[in-house]
Protein backbone atom coordinates (compact mmCIF):
# COMPACT_ATOMS: atom_id res chain seq x y z
CA UNK A 1 0.00 0.00 0.00
CA UNK A 2 1.32 3.47 -0.93
CA UNK A 3 2.19 5.77 1.99
CA UNK A 4 -0.43 8.26 3.15
CA UNK A 5 0.11 11.44 1.11
CA UNK A 6 -1.66 14.59 -0.06
CA UNK A 7 -0.79 15.20 -3.71
CA UNK A 8 -3.12 18.24 -3.85
CA UNK A 9 -1.68 19.79 -0.69
CA UNK A 10 -0.85 23.20 -2.15
CA UNK A 11 -4.12 23.59 -4.00
CA UNK A 12 -5.91 24.44 -0.76
CA UNK A 13 -3.39 26.02 1.63
CA UNK A 14 -1.63 29.38 1.77
CA UNK A 15 2.17 29.02 1.90
CA UNK A 16 3.34 32.64 1.90
CA UNK A 17 4.28 34.41 5.14
CA UNK A 18 3.97 38.20 5.48
CA UNK A 19 7.18 40.11 4.65
CA UNK A 20 8.86 37.03 3.14
CA UNK A 21 9.21 35.98 -0.51
CA UNK A 22 7.12 32.96 -1.48
CA UNK A 23 8.57 29.46 -1.40
CA UNK A 24 10.00 28.40 -4.76
CA UNK A 25 7.80 26.29 -7.03
CA UNK A 26 10.84 25.02 -8.90
CA UNK A 27 11.71 22.20 -6.50
CA UNK A 28 10.08 18.87 -5.54
CA UNK A 29 8.07 19.01 -2.33
CA UNK A 30 6.84 16.41 0.16
CA UNK A 31 3.09 15.58 0.00
CA UNK A 32 2.65 15.40 3.76
CA UNK A 33 -0.79 15.00 5.32
CA UNK A 34 -2.36 17.93 7.16
CA UNK A 35 -3.81 16.83 10.50
CA UNK A 36 -6.21 19.03 12.46
CA UNK A 37 -5.28 19.67 16.09
CA UNK A 38 -8.87 20.73 16.75
CA UNK A 39 -10.17 17.35 15.55
CA UNK A 40 -7.56 15.38 17.51
CA UNK A 41 -8.38 17.31 20.68
CA UNK A 42 -12.08 16.52 20.19
CA UNK A 43 -11.43 12.80 19.74
CA UNK A 44 -12.27 12.62 16.01
CA UNK A 45 -11.66 8.95 15.19
CA UNK A 46 -11.13 9.46 11.45
CA UNK A 47 -8.47 12.09 12.18
CA UNK A 48 -6.80 9.76 14.68
CA UNK A 49 -6.73 7.07 11.98
CA UNK A 50 -5.03 9.48 9.57
CA UNK A 51 -2.47 10.31 12.27
CA UNK A 52 -1.82 6.59 12.85
CA UNK A 53 -1.33 5.95 9.13
CA UNK A 54 1.10 8.79 8.55
CA UNK A 55 3.12 7.96 11.68
CA UNK A 56 3.66 4.46 10.28
CA UNK A 57 4.21 5.54 6.69
CA UNK A 58 6.28 8.70 6.91
CA UNK A 59 6.69 9.85 10.51
CA UNK A 60 6.22 13.48 9.36
CA UNK A 61 3.02 15.51 9.04
CA UNK A 62 1.64 19.04 9.24
CA UNK A 63 -0.41 19.86 12.31
CA UNK A 64 -2.93 22.66 11.77
CA UNK A 65 -2.72 24.54 15.07
CA UNK A 66 -5.55 26.99 14.37
CA UNK A 67 -8.54 26.46 16.65
CA UNK A 68 -10.75 29.42 15.76
CA UNK A 69 -12.75 30.86 18.64
CA UNK A 70 -13.19 27.56 20.48
CA UNK A 71 -10.59 28.23 23.17
CA UNK A 72 -8.56 25.55 24.98
CA UNK A 73 -9.88 21.97 24.89
CA UNK A 74 -9.92 19.94 28.09
CA UNK A 75 -8.88 16.42 27.03
CA UNK A 76 -8.46 14.64 30.38
CA UNK A 77 -9.33 17.02 33.21
CA UNK A 78 -5.67 17.93 33.80
CA UNK A 79 -5.07 21.67 33.38
CA UNK A 80 -1.51 21.33 32.03
CA UNK A 81 -2.78 18.95 29.31
CA UNK A 82 -5.29 21.43 27.86
CA UNK A 83 -4.91 21.80 24.10
CA UNK A 84 -4.55 25.43 23.00
CA UNK A 85 -3.15 25.76 19.50
CA UNK A 86 -3.92 29.48 19.35
CA UNK A 87 -1.76 30.16 22.41
CA UNK A 88 1.12 28.21 20.86
CA UNK A 89 0.91 30.24 17.65
CA UNK A 90 1.01 33.50 19.63
CA UNK A 91 3.95 32.34 21.78
CA UNK A 92 5.74 31.06 18.69
CA UNK A 93 5.62 34.53 17.11
CA UNK A 94 7.03 36.10 20.27
CA UNK A 95 9.89 33.59 20.38
CA UNK A 96 10.72 34.27 16.73
CA UNK A 97 11.10 37.95 17.61
CA UNK A 98 13.26 37.01 20.60
CA UNK A 99 15.63 35.07 18.34
CA UNK A 100 16.58 38.24 16.50
CA UNK A 101 17.77 39.76 19.77
CA UNK A 102 19.50 36.56 20.89
CA UNK A 103 21.56 36.15 17.77
CA UNK A 104 22.42 39.84 17.60
CA UNK A 105 24.60 39.29 20.69
CA UNK A 106 28.36 39.44 20.02
CA UNK A 107 29.94 36.06 19.21
CA UNK A 108 32.25 36.34 22.21
CA UNK A 109 29.20 36.71 24.46
CA UNK A 110 27.31 33.78 22.96
CA UNK A 111 30.20 31.29 23.21
CA UNK A 112 30.31 31.82 26.99
CA UNK A 113 27.22 29.60 27.06
CA UNK A 114 28.66 26.68 25.05
CA UNK A 115 28.92 23.88 27.62
CA UNK A 116 30.14 21.05 25.40
CA UNK A 117 33.38 20.77 27.41
CA UNK A 118 31.24 20.02 30.48
CA UNK A 119 29.33 17.28 28.66
CA UNK A 120 26.17 19.40 28.69
CA UNK A 121 24.11 19.96 25.54
CA UNK A 122 21.95 22.77 26.93
CA UNK A 123 23.13 26.26 26.03
CA UNK A 124 24.70 27.69 22.89
CA UNK A 125 26.08 25.83 19.87
CA UNK A 126 28.14 27.96 17.49
CA UNK A 127 28.58 27.72 13.72
CA UNK A 128 30.56 24.69 12.54
CA UNK A 129 30.44 22.88 15.88
CA UNK A 130 28.77 19.73 14.48
CA UNK A 131 30.13 17.34 11.86
CA UNK A 132 27.80 16.39 9.00
CA UNK A 133 29.61 13.55 7.22
CA UNK A 134 32.73 11.39 7.23
CA UNK A 135 34.54 14.04 5.20
CA UNK A 136 34.36 16.26 8.26
CA UNK A 137 32.02 18.82 6.66
CA UNK A 138 30.86 21.33 9.30
CA UNK A 139 27.36 22.63 9.88
CA UNK A 140 26.28 26.18 9.02
CA UNK A 141 23.91 27.01 11.85
CA UNK A 142 23.94 28.29 15.38
CA UNK A 143 21.39 27.34 17.97
CA UNK A 144 20.43 27.57 21.62
CA UNK A 145 19.04 24.66 23.64
CA UNK A 146 16.81 25.80 26.50
CA UNK A 147 16.01 23.11 29.07
CA UNK A 148 12.37 22.29 29.84
CA UNK A 149 13.16 21.40 33.44
CA UNK A 150 15.05 24.67 33.85
CA UNK A 151 12.28 27.02 32.67
CA UNK A 152 9.63 25.08 34.62
CA UNK A 153 11.68 25.42 37.80
CA UNK A 154 12.24 21.67 38.17
CA UNK A 155 16.05 21.88 38.11
CA UNK A 156 18.87 24.30 38.82
CA UNK A 157 18.80 27.21 36.34
CA UNK A 158 21.15 26.82 33.37
CA UNK A 159 23.50 29.72 32.59
CA UNK A 160 21.87 31.96 29.97
CA UNK A 161 22.17 35.62 28.94
CA UNK A 162 19.66 38.15 30.22
CA UNK A 163 17.81 38.21 26.89
CA UNK A 164 16.75 34.61 27.58
CA UNK A 165 16.43 34.79 31.37
CA UNK A 166 14.03 37.72 31.07
CA UNK A 167 11.69 35.55 28.99
CA UNK A 168 11.53 32.54 31.30
CA UNK A 169 7.73 32.91 31.78
CA UNK A 170 7.27 32.89 27.98
CA UNK A 171 9.43 29.78 27.63
CA UNK A 172 7.58 28.07 30.48
CA UNK A 173 4.19 28.77 28.92
CA UNK A 174 5.33 27.66 25.47
CA UNK A 175 6.82 24.45 26.87
CA UNK A 176 3.64 23.64 28.82
CA UNK A 177 1.34 24.23 25.84
CA UNK A 178 3.56 22.40 23.36
CA UNK A 179 4.21 19.47 25.67
CA UNK A 180 0.44 19.00 25.87
CA UNK A 181 0.37 18.57 22.09
CA UNK A 182 3.05 15.88 22.16
CA UNK A 183 1.26 14.16 25.06
CA UNK A 184 -1.95 14.04 23.00
CA UNK A 185 -0.14 12.59 19.97
CA UNK A 186 1.57 9.96 22.09
CA UNK A 187 -1.69 9.06 23.84
CA UNK A 188 -3.29 8.33 20.47
CA UNK A 189 -0.31 6.25 19.31
CA UNK A 190 -0.20 4.48 22.68
CA UNK A 191 -3.82 3.37 22.20
CA UNK A 192 -3.35 2.42 18.54
CA UNK A 193 -0.43 0.18 19.53
CA UNK A 194 -2.62 -1.52 22.13
CA UNK A 195 -0.39 -0.57 25.05
CA UNK A 196 -1.59 -0.23 28.61
CA UNK A 197 -3.28 3.21 28.86
CA UNK A 198 -0.87 5.90 30.04
CA UNK A 199 2.35 3.99 29.17
CA UNK A 200 3.87 6.78 27.07
CA UNK A 201 2.40 9.52 29.28
CA UNK A 202 4.13 8.05 32.35
CA UNK A 203 7.48 8.15 30.54
CA UNK A 204 7.02 11.73 29.29
CA UNK A 205 5.65 13.71 32.25
CA UNK A 206 5.78 17.48 31.93
CA UNK A 207 7.79 17.83 35.14
CA UNK A 208 9.72 14.58 34.78
CA UNK A 209 13.54 14.85 34.51
CA UNK A 210 14.43 14.55 30.83
CA UNK A 211 16.33 16.03 27.92
CA UNK A 212 13.23 17.88 26.67
CA UNK A 213 14.18 21.28 25.31
CA UNK A 214 13.30 24.25 23.18
CA UNK A 215 15.84 24.77 20.40
CA UNK A 216 16.07 28.17 18.71
CA UNK A 217 18.01 27.97 15.42
CA UNK A 218 19.53 30.67 13.24
CA UNK A 219 20.93 30.09 9.74
CA UNK A 220 22.19 33.13 7.80
CA UNK A 221 22.07 33.22 3.99
CA UNK A 222 24.81 31.16 2.39
CA UNK A 223 27.26 32.41 -0.28
CA UNK A 224 25.66 32.36 -3.76
CA UNK A 225 28.48 30.17 -5.08
CA UNK A 226 28.34 27.68 -2.18
CA UNK A 227 24.75 26.99 -1.18
CA UNK A 228 24.56 23.62 0.53
CA UNK A 229 23.60 21.87 3.76
CA UNK A 230 23.29 23.77 7.02
CA UNK A 231 22.47 20.55 8.90
CA UNK A 232 23.22 17.06 7.59
CA UNK A 233 20.98 14.03 7.30
CA UNK A 234 19.80 12.66 10.64
CA UNK A 235 16.85 11.40 12.60
CA UNK A 236 15.67 13.01 15.81
CA UNK A 237 16.57 10.87 18.77
CA UNK A 238 13.67 11.66 21.06
CA UNK A 239 9.96 10.85 20.87
CA UNK A 240 8.04 13.70 19.19
CA UNK A 241 9.37 16.91 17.62
CA UNK A 242 7.33 20.09 17.06
CA UNK A 243 8.86 22.46 14.49
CA UNK A 244 7.96 25.95 13.33
CA UNK A 245 9.74 27.83 10.58
CA UNK A 246 8.83 30.37 7.94
CA UNK A 247 11.68 29.97 5.47
CA UNK A 248 12.19 26.71 3.58
CA UNK A 249 15.19 24.39 3.62
CA UNK A 250 13.98 21.31 5.51
CA UNK A 251 14.04 18.18 3.37
CA UNK A 252 12.95 14.62 4.10
CA UNK A 253 14.07 11.45 2.37
CA UNK A 254 10.85 10.12 0.93
CA UNK A 255 9.94 6.58 2.01
CA UNK A 256 9.54 3.85 -0.63
CA UNK A 257 6.35 4.29 -2.62
CA UNK A 258 5.96 8.02 -1.91
CA UNK A 259 6.54 10.36 -4.83
CA UNK A 260 7.13 14.11 -4.45
CA UNK A 261 4.88 16.85 -5.71
CA UNK A 262 6.83 17.83 -8.85
CA UNK A 263 8.03 21.36 -9.59
CA UNK A 264 5.51 23.59 -11.36
CA UNK A 265 7.81 26.45 -12.32
CA UNK A 266 11.46 27.28 -12.99
CA UNK A 267 13.86 29.32 -10.87
CA UNK A 268 17.40 30.64 -10.97
CA UNK A 269 19.50 27.43 -10.64
CA UNK A 270 22.09 29.29 -8.58
CA UNK A 271 19.55 29.66 -5.76
CA UNK A 272 19.05 25.90 -5.40
CA UNK A 273 21.35 24.33 -2.83
CA UNK A 274 23.60 21.40 -3.76
CA UNK A 275 24.76 18.56 -1.53
CA UNK A 276 28.32 17.44 -2.20
CA UNK A 277 28.67 14.34 -0.06
CA UNK A 278 26.58 11.53 1.34
CA UNK A 279 26.87 10.88 5.05
CA UNK A 280 29.46 8.16 4.39
CA UNK A 281 31.69 10.71 2.66
CA UNK A 282 31.10 9.48 -0.90
CA UNK A 283 30.09 11.85 -3.69
CA UNK A 284 26.35 12.52 -3.67
CA UNK A 285 24.80 10.97 -6.80
CA UNK A 286 21.88 12.50 -8.70
CA UNK A 287 19.86 9.35 -8.02
CA UNK A 288 20.43 9.57 -4.27
CA UNK A 289 19.70 13.30 -4.21
CA UNK A 290 16.40 12.71 -6.04
CA UNK A 291 15.12 10.79 -2.99
CA UNK A 292 14.83 14.08 -1.09
CA UNK A 293 11.93 16.55 -1.14
CA UNK A 294 11.39 19.93 0.52
CA UNK A 295 8.90 20.43 3.35
CA UNK A 296 7.17 23.72 2.62
CA UNK A 297 6.44 25.91 5.68
CA UNK A 298 2.70 26.64 6.02
CA UNK A 299 1.30 29.51 8.12
CA UNK A 300 -0.66 28.34 11.16
CA UNK A 301 0.88 24.87 11.00
CA UNK A 302 3.65 23.05 12.83
CA UNK A 303 5.66 20.25 11.26
CA UNK A 304 5.56 17.20 13.52
CA UNK A 305 7.89 14.22 13.30
CA UNK A 306 8.56 11.13 15.37
CA UNK A 307 11.99 10.35 16.77
CA UNK A 308 14.04 7.22 17.38
CA UNK A 309 12.49 6.50 20.78
CA UNK A 310 9.04 5.92 19.26
CA UNK A 311 10.55 3.68 16.61
CA UNK A 312 12.45 1.75 19.27
CA UNK A 313 9.41 1.32 21.53
CA UNK A 314 7.32 0.12 18.58
CA UNK A 315 10.10 -2.07 17.05
CA UNK A 316 9.73 -0.16 13.77
CA UNK A 317 5.93 -0.03 13.53
CA UNK A 318 6.27 3.77 13.87
CA UNK A 319 8.69 5.61 11.62
CA UNK A 320 11.52 7.99 12.55
CA UNK A 321 12.32 9.44 9.15
CA UNK A 322 15.67 10.80 7.97
CA UNK A 323 15.78 14.52 7.21
CA UNK A 324 18.27 17.33 6.58
CA UNK A 325 18.36 21.11 6.13
CA UNK A 326 19.72 22.81 3.01
CA UNK A 327 19.94 26.41 1.81
CA UNK A 328 16.40 27.71 1.05
CA UNK A 329 15.53 27.64 -2.65
CA UNK A 330 14.58 30.56 -4.88
CA UNK A 331 14.16 34.07 -3.50
CA UNK A 332 14.27 32.71 0.07
CA UNK A 333 17.97 31.85 -0.42
CA UNK A 334 18.81 35.40 0.66
CA UNK A 335 16.68 35.30 3.83
CA UNK A 336 17.75 34.78 7.43
CA UNK A 337 16.31 31.42 8.48
CA UNK A 338 14.99 30.98 12.02
CA UNK A 339 13.45 27.79 13.40
CA UNK A 340 11.73 27.02 16.68
CA UNK A 341 11.79 23.39 17.82
CA UNK A 342 10.43 21.54 20.83
CA UNK A 343 11.89 18.10 21.46
CA UNK A 344 9.99 15.70 23.71
CA UNK A 345 12.16 12.83 24.94
CA UNK A 346 11.61 9.95 27.38
CA UNK A 347 12.58 10.66 30.97
CA UNK A 348 16.23 9.97 31.72
CA UNK A 349 15.83 6.59 33.41
CA UNK A 350 13.47 5.11 30.79
CA UNK A 351 15.01 2.19 28.94
CA UNK A 352 14.73 2.35 25.16
CA UNK A 353 13.49 -1.14 24.34
CA UNK A 354 10.75 -2.61 22.21
CA UNK A 355 7.40 -3.23 23.86
CA UNK A 356 6.58 -6.49 22.14
CA UNK A 357 5.64 -8.13 25.42
CA UNK A 358 3.08 -5.38 26.07
CA UNK A 359 1.58 -5.07 22.58
CA UNK A 360 0.22 -7.72 20.22
CA UNK A 361 0.69 -5.33 17.31
CA UNK A 362 4.37 -4.86 18.10
CA UNK A 363 4.96 -8.58 18.69
CA UNK A 364 3.22 -9.43 15.43
CA UNK A 365 5.52 -7.01 13.66
CA UNK A 366 8.60 -8.51 15.32
CA UNK A 367 7.54 -11.97 14.14
CA UNK A 368 6.76 -10.69 10.67
CA UNK A 369 10.26 -9.23 10.37
CA UNK A 370 11.98 -12.23 11.98
CA UNK A 371 13.17 -10.32 15.05
CA UNK A 372 11.13 -11.83 17.87
CA UNK A 373 14.24 -13.52 19.32
CA UNK A 374 16.73 -10.77 18.53
CA UNK A 375 18.90 -9.57 21.42
CA UNK A 376 18.31 -5.86 21.82
CA UNK A 377 20.88 -3.16 22.32
CA UNK A 378 19.31 -1.24 25.21
CA UNK A 379 20.14 2.30 26.30
CA UNK A 380 18.58 4.49 28.92
CA UNK A 381 17.17 7.69 27.53
CA UNK A 382 19.96 9.68 29.22
CA UNK A 383 22.65 7.48 27.61
CA UNK A 384 21.05 7.75 24.18
CA UNK A 385 20.55 11.53 24.37
CA UNK A 386 24.15 12.13 25.49
CA UNK A 387 25.51 9.80 22.82
CA UNK A 388 23.55 11.45 20.04
CA UNK A 389 23.58 15.10 21.10
CA UNK A 390 27.31 15.53 21.68
CA UNK A 391 28.76 12.74 19.54
CA UNK A 392 28.84 14.76 16.34
CA UNK A 393 30.96 17.55 17.72
CA UNK A 394 34.18 15.52 17.42
CA UNK A 395 35.43 13.27 14.61
CA UNK A 396 36.64 10.73 17.18
CA UNK A 397 33.05 10.17 18.35
CA UNK A 398 31.14 11.05 15.16
CA UNK A 399 31.02 7.47 13.87
CA UNK A 400 29.54 6.29 17.18
CA UNK A 401 26.74 8.85 17.29
CA UNK A 402 24.46 6.96 14.94
CA UNK A 403 23.94 3.91 17.11
CA UNK A 404 24.16 0.30 15.93
CA UNK A 405 21.07 -1.86 15.73
CA UNK A 406 19.02 1.29 16.42
CA UNK A 407 19.99 2.47 12.93
CA UNK A 408 18.08 -0.41 11.39
CA UNK A 409 14.86 0.80 13.00
CA UNK A 410 15.05 4.51 12.28
CA UNK A 411 13.15 4.58 9.02
CA UNK A 412 10.36 2.35 10.32
CA UNK A 413 8.45 -0.35 8.51
CA UNK A 414 4.69 -0.29 8.09
CA UNK A 415 2.86 -3.39 9.31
Amino acid sequence: MAPAADKDLFDHVETTFPSLPPFSKAVPTAPLLRISLQKLANGDQSEEARLWDTCRDVGFFYLDMRMGDSGPVDVDGVKENEIDGNAILDEKDRLFELMKDMYALPAEEKVKYDRTAEGIYFGYKSFGRNILDKKGTRDRNEYWNVSKNDVLGDSEPQPNPDVIKEKRPLFASYVTHTHAITTLIMRILNDKLGLQPGTFAEWHRLHGPSGDQVRLIHVPPQPPDDRTLSNGEHTDFGSVTVLFNKVGGLQIRLPPGMNPIPPSDVDDPSTIGKVKYSQDGSEMTAEEDSEWAYVVPIPGHAVINLGDAMTKFSAGVLRSNIHRVISPPGAQADCERYSLVYFTRPEYDVKLRHLGAESEIIMEHLKKTGRENEVEEVYTSREWVNKMSLGRRDMTTWSHSGGKKMDNLRQGVKT
